[in-house]
């Protein structure tokens, strides 16, 4: 089944019923939203999730994922970047930090990155996200053709790795997976002449066509709604429920106001037979008094698996087109007793919607990212949950390989959520207690504030773990040594509220604005693309006071260091012998759950030269400017 089945509930457990159910009318939605907002206002422990379309600016060619427990979002971005967000509520998706997955400077596919999307299927190692994308050449759209790129692992945030264009030789747009019997396909938008046409291709792997085989047409823009504008038909998408496969496609020019979505449905059982595809006659999604060009869509359920949900791009003005006016927008669908998605109209600018079900949870799901052990830098302990399965309260335990493991997931402003990684839930503070002393526990996630922390810089190399809700930091009672010792809420004048991170295993450090990796070529240090080598894979190694020292094995001798222990901006970065002066580095938390490294004996930060997307391009040390060149994500290369 693909990856936005509507069967498909996520990775996720929900523990308990879900919120009321809404209709496609826009007075039964904000009904819902108001029922929704008075709850947060008696709990104001947790934000509402209510939100308003567009969620937020050019926001075209949307796709959109809930996957182990948080939603990953892309969208056009016209550049040589691929950019992507994530949050574990869709109102945060508004705010979410955006991180550059992928970058490409090839002048044959380097420009004019258009419609991302990301599908989760079973590839040669196991399952990984492949992320199809339209790109061409500098100063011109005549070279546009699709691309892949592969997960390094199951995390949709990459890193990701290049597997080849599908036709380079040809015009092609706008792909989108298919599975049907075991089979893969891809449908893809092309020009012939004066008309853009939806064609269906098998597929060998995600990234290779078969050879030599037909491709088969399956939309011709001949009705009269299709038509406005151009001949276009473009942007095909896959719904699947209950044994039926339905594709949407988008219709008329998307320079005006009349872009809209039409169906087909698969009849036959052979998708490359034309025969055996059904028609409507009928737009399924169109303009209306407010929303101008709806479509290019994308489909998603809601963290229960009990609601689908439509995600898309349009207007507000009818003088709006294909430009960065295009908007991001999400409504929830029904389906009518014929088992035919209904879509309703697109909802006006301004309406609440309330969230999808089961945002609030309960939830136990393992989240992606990188693992990290906390050790408090008194008693030298990692932080970890009791023990015994019935008893949940954080404790300090002796540090192991299998233990005391969290994952820095980010939520909203700056806040992050602890995920655990052997129970799959979330550090929390007990009833949301502002009390000195109050217990901390491993709790399923309900989306409250309780449940969410700062992580700043704190003494040499530490960080401290403020609670959201509380303002208080994490401590260890009674300041104690002893292995057990309970982990508590205590106010800021506690002596053991420093802690060190320790990344856990081989790490891949992803730059925010190319995408690419930190890699060792000789003894210098330069960003590449992801691809597997050993020089792109590092080691954290803790020395003393919260710092850390980066090498490429444990037994190495030769670290990460700044060239003849320089301390002006613009040195160097090399690997250098592990008992030079600028051989260790703090790591600092940035809001969007990226790292900047902090150089101990410099004080200056790492970061890309010239903010560089090439390959090759030199990692120096620089004023701490705190921009994205200066941000790296830790990820774990399998």
């Amino acid at each position: 089944m693909i990856a936005k089945s509507i069967k498909r509930l996520g990775a996720g457990v929900l523990l308990c019923a879900t919120l009321i159910g809404c209709n496609s009318t826009e007075q039964t939605t904000a009904a819902r939203a108001e029922s929704v907002a008075k709850t947060a206002d008696e709990n104001a422990t947790q934000a509402s999730g209510i939100f308003t379309n567009p969620l937020f600016p050019n926001g075209a060619d949307p796709w959109l994922e809930y996957w182990d427990g948080n939603y990953y979002l892309t969208t056009t971005t016209w550049t040589s970047q691929l950019v992507m967000r994530k949050a574990p509520t869709l109102a945060g998706l508004a705010d979410a930090t955006p991180v550059n997955v992928w970058s490409s400077t090839d002048p044959d596919r380097c420009c004019n990155f258009w419609a991302f999307e990301f599908h989760r299927l079973k590839g040669p190692n196991g399952y990984r996200w492949y992320m199809m994308y339209t790109a061409g050449r500098d100063g011109t759209l005549d070279y546009q053709h699709l691309n892949v790129l592969e997960s390094v692992g199951d995390d949709p945030m990459g890193p990701y790795q290049y597997k080849g264009a599908l036709m380079p030789g040809i015009w092609n747009i706008d792909g989108n997976y298919l599975e049907h019997n075991d089979k893969l396909y891809v449908i893809y938008s092309q020009w012939r002449g004066d008309t853009q046409l939806n064609i269906i291709a098998e597929m060998e792997n995600p990234w290779t066509l078969k050879d030599d085989q037909e491709h088969t047409v399956l939309t011709t823009p001949e009705l009269d709604w299709e038509i406005s504008g151009r001949k276009v038909t473009e942007g095909a998408e896959i719904l699947q429920r209950n044994g039926r496969t339905f594709m949407t496609y988008s219709a008329s020019f998307c320079n005006t106001p009349d872009y809209k979505l039409g169906l087909l449905e698969l009849v036959g059982d052979d998708p490359m037979n034309r025969e055996h595809w059904k028609k409507f006659p009928e737009p399924v999604f169109t303009r209306t008094e407010t929303v101008f060009g709806p479509g290019h869509n994308g489909f998603f359920t809601s963290p229960d698996g009990t609601e689908e949900w439509l995600v898309y791009h349009g207007n507000d003005s009818v003088e709006h087109g294909c430009s960065a006016t295009r908007s991001l927008r999400a409504q929830k669908f029904t389906w009518n007793d014929a088992g035919v998605p209904e879509f309703g109209e697109p909802l006006t600018p301004g309406v609440e919607v309330a969230p999808p079900s089961g945002e609030n949870g309960p939830l136990v799901t393992r989240v992606q990212g990188q693992r990290y052990q906390l050790v408090n830098s008194t008693s030298e302990l990692c932080l970890d949950i009791a023990a015994d399965p019935e008893d949940a309260r954080a404790v300090q335990r002796e540090c192991a390989g299998t233990n005391g493991q969290w994952v820095l997931d980010a939520t909203t402003e700056g806040f992050v959520r602890l995920a655990n990684r052997e129970d799959s839930k979330f550090l929390e503070v007990a009833s949301c207690s502002t009390a000195d002393n109050a217990r901390v526990q491993s709790a399923a996630w309900r989306n409250n504030y309780c449940q969410q922390w700062k992580v700043d810089a704190g003494i040499d190399g530490n960080v401290t773990l403020t609670n959201r809700y509380s303002g208080k930091p994490l401590a260890i009672a009674g300041c104690s040594a002893s292995a057990n010792q309970a982990v508590l809420q205590q106010n800021a004048d506690s002596a053991c509220t420093q802690w060190q991170l320790r990344p856990m295993g081989e790490v891949a450090l992803m730059n925010q604005q190319s995408g690419k990796t930190l890699a060792m070529r000789g003894d210098n240090v330069e960003q590449q693309a992801f691809d597997y080598k050993a020089s792109q894979r590092w080691l954290f190694e803790p020395t003393d006071t919260g710092y850390l020292s980066l090498k490429q094995a444990s037994e190495s001798e030769r670290c990460v260091g700044v060239a003849d222990n320089q301390v002006v901006p613009g040195a160097n970065v090399v690997m250098v012998d592990c008992g030079e002066k600028t051989a260790q580095w703090r790591l600092t938390p940035k809001a969007g759950g990226g790292m900047m490294l902090f150089n101990r004996y410099t004080k200056l930060p790492l970061g890309l030269t010239n903010c560089g997307l090439a390959e090759g391009t030199n990692i120096a040390q620089q004023p701490d400017l705190s921009n994205r060149c200066q941000i790296f994500y830790l990820r774990e290369p399998q």
